[in-house]
């Protein structure tokens, strides 16, 4: 009576024990370790195991497993669960019962098969782990290989009420299991992304640090250093080179080089083909190599002379491309069997070298722009300064052309006149003689009334022909003197279009006279201007002159029409037109280029209609349009304001 007392007493502390650790413990094997313990204080528990299961896996854990006969299986390895005909365990668990066995019992469950994985026992005692919702936590078993030592019903009994605390103590404990695992997780996963934030600001910054030396950066050494420097920050970097393409020569380059083993690169420059670097430009592909990969490549002649130092540990090299175009290498290498570059390595550099290929790609550009923008300002240079001659040569030339043509107009005008003077001249000295005659005649006593009267009649008829002639010779001075003066005075006076038309046809009369060209003016006579007429007359005897030089020919008769009208209260409309040879189109299309003419080496400097078009839409602010066609003469539609503004050199051709 006494030992019962005492080992329900026993049992009695084993539970509270068991509650004090599902609270006070966190590790489920320090926990089921102190469970196996105390149960060994009140049976036999030499042979005891704890599994747990996981039924989304379908998969079971020995968390604690004890066994004088068999081999503890590793207690954090997730094994797949056995079929209930093949394991007690597995039975214990798929039906939610306890299982007691002996050793006959066993063997006639095998029935000639295997049922189970250790050593047959002599007194096997399963009880399932349930919790709460009476789904399966796992199993907690303990057996016996000794006959002395069989579990009686009380053992049963005790061990299935300390299975019952155990599973939950195990709720508990998984749960915070659980917990401990998903805050590791979380925590590593936060660990991660911190390192991988990090990396990315690393990265970050030295993408910001190579756009800057792209900018910044005055030369390719420049460049190359400050690289290294950038790529050191992100990796291992110690040994590294930088190789550069040159297609016109069909060579690569090192331009920087810095290496634990060699002080210089062993070739400076050498042809495309040639070493590591030529290998990657032709895969165009980033390598990550090792000492056996870097071996091979060299025994199948994929890689022809290496060159520098092949004692490598590891080496990773990424082409330098831009749109397919290659630029360059960038090589990284390590020496030392602890320093092993990894596919993350490979990666960054990879995509370290392509920002670098446009950097390179905007260097070069820049160079390229800058030395065509000096190609450029030197050619600016030089056209200005053509240009600069060439408007002074052509101000020489439009002013050499208004003054042949005011001395063709003066030599016309002087031979004009001649004629009315030459026969006041001829009148004169004939009346001279009939004066003499008439005093002799008078002095002889010998003057009749007929005499005197027929003196009388040659003086009448002397003397209008003297009037009529001088009075011609005095408009022809009269208007040449207007028209010169209005061709070399630049500024702006009333005039009346229509009479200042005339005058200017009177001074062209030498050019008209002997030529079978009518002249027909369609002008209202009160159309008064104030604009330039010096800019009027210069464009009208243009247009005069080219229709007589390159519209008819010497004997050709034709007929030029004038017309001028007040298009409205402040526009001018002033239509010019010949019915002589005209234009085609391409001819048309150049009538004012400088320097144009149909008649060259006849005296024609294609400089007229040229300085008509700028006295138009200069001097005068208008526009001006031209119409023509083979054979059908050549029609000029001149717009201008009524009242013109003073503007810079209104009557010379704008720079």
């Amino acid at each position: 009576m006494e030992n019962r007392l005492a080992r329900l007493e026993a049992v009695q502390t084993m539970l509270l024990d068991i509650g004090h650790l599902s609270a006070s413990c966190t590790d489920i094997t320090e926990f089921v370790g102190a469970v196996h313990r105390a149960l060994g204080r009140i049976m036999y528990a030499d042979n005891f195991y704890v599994a747990l299961a996981d039924r989304e896996n379908n998969s079971v854990r020995f968390v604690y497993f004890v066994d004088t006969v068999d081999e503890a299986p590793p207690t954090d390895e997730w094994m797949t669960l056995a079929s209930p005909e093949e394991s007690p365990t597995a039975w214990v668990m798929a039906n939610k019962q306890p299982l007691t066995l002996t050793t006959a019992e066993f063997m006639a469950r095998e029935n000639g098969g295997s049922w189970g994985f250790g050593s047959m026992a002599e007194h096997w005692m399963g009880i399932p782990l349930l919790d709460q919702q009476h789904d399966v936590l796992g199993a907690i078993v303990i057996q016996s290989y000794l006959p002395e030592h069989m579990y009686s019903e009380e053992d049963q009994a005790l061990f299935a009420l300390i299975a019952n605390h155990v599973s939950n103590a195990l709720q508990g404990l998984q749960s915070m299991d659980r917990l401990e695992r998903a805050v590791q997780e979380r925590t590593a996963a936060l660990a991660r992304e911190v390192a991988e934030r990090r990396r990315a600001e690393q990265v970050q910054h030295a993408l910001y640090q190579i756009a800057d030396l792209s900018a910044s950066a005055q030369g390719t050494d420049e460049l190359a250093a400050s690289l290294h420097r950038i790529i050191g920050e992100l990796m291992e970097a110690k040994n590294f080179l930088i190789a550069l393409t040159h297609p016109d020569t069909g060579e690569i380059s090192i331009p920087y080089f810095v290496d634990e083993k060699d002080r210089e690169a062993p070739h400076k420059r050498f042809p495309f083909g040639i070493g590591m670097c030529s290998w990657v430009l032709k895969t165009r592909q980033a390598q990550l190599h090792d000492a056996g990969s870097f071996a091979r490549l060299a025994a199948t002649g994929k890689v022809r002379e290496p060159l520098g130092n092949t004692q490598i540990a590891s080496w990773i090299g990424a082409p330098m491309l831009v749109h397919d175009k290659a630029y360059g290498v960038m090589v990284v290498q390590s020496y030392d069997p602890t320093v092993l570059y990894t596919k993350t390595e490979l990666d960054l550099l990879a995509f370290i070298a392509s920002h670098v290929a446009v950097a390179i790609a905007r260097m070069q550009a820049d160079r390229a722009i800058r030395k065509t923008k000096e190609s450029l300002e030197k050619q600016n240079a030089a056209l200005n300064q053509a240009l600069t001659q060439l408007q002074e040569a052509q101000t020489e030339l439009v002013r050499q052309e208004k003054l042949a043509s005011l001395g063709q107009m003066v030599a016309g005008v002087a031979h004009e006149i001649n004629t009315p003077l030459g026969i006041c001249v001829t009148a004169t000295s004939h009346l001279v003689q009939e004066l003499k005659l008439t005093k002799e005649e008078l002095a002889a006593g010998e003057m009749t009334e007929e005499s005197l009267n027929g003196f009388f009649d040659v003086v009448d008829q002397s003397l209008r022909i003297m009037t009529t002639n001088t009075q011609r010779a005095a408009s022809l001075v009269r208007s040449f003197k207007q028209v010169a003066v209005d061709q070399s005075s630049d500024n702006i006076r009333n005039f009346n279009l229509c009479k200042y038309v005339g005058e200017i046809l009177l001074s062209l009369q030498p050019k008209l006279k002997g030529r079978p060209v009518k002249v027909a003016i369609d002008c209202p006579a009160d159309l008064e201007v104030d604009s330039f007429p010096g800019a009027v007359s210069q464009i009208l005897t243009n247009m005069v002159v080219n229709s007589l030089v390159h519209g008819f020919e010497r004997d050709q008769p034709g007929n030029i029409t004038i017309r001028a009208r007040l298009e409205d209260e402040d526009t001018v409309a002033f239509e010019y037109g010949d019915d002589g040879a005209g234009m085609d189109a391409d001819t048309l299309s150049k009538l004012f280029d400088p320097f144009f003419t149909t008649k060259r080496g006849s005296g024609g400097s294609g400089l007229g209609a040229h300085i008509l078009y700028n006295l138009v839409t200069g001097s005068l602010g208008g526009s001006l349009h031209v119409e023509s066609s083979p054979g059908k003469g050549l029609q000029y539609f001149v717009r201008f304001p009524r009242k013109a503004r003073k503007t810079e050199n209104p009557a010379t051709l704008p720079a």
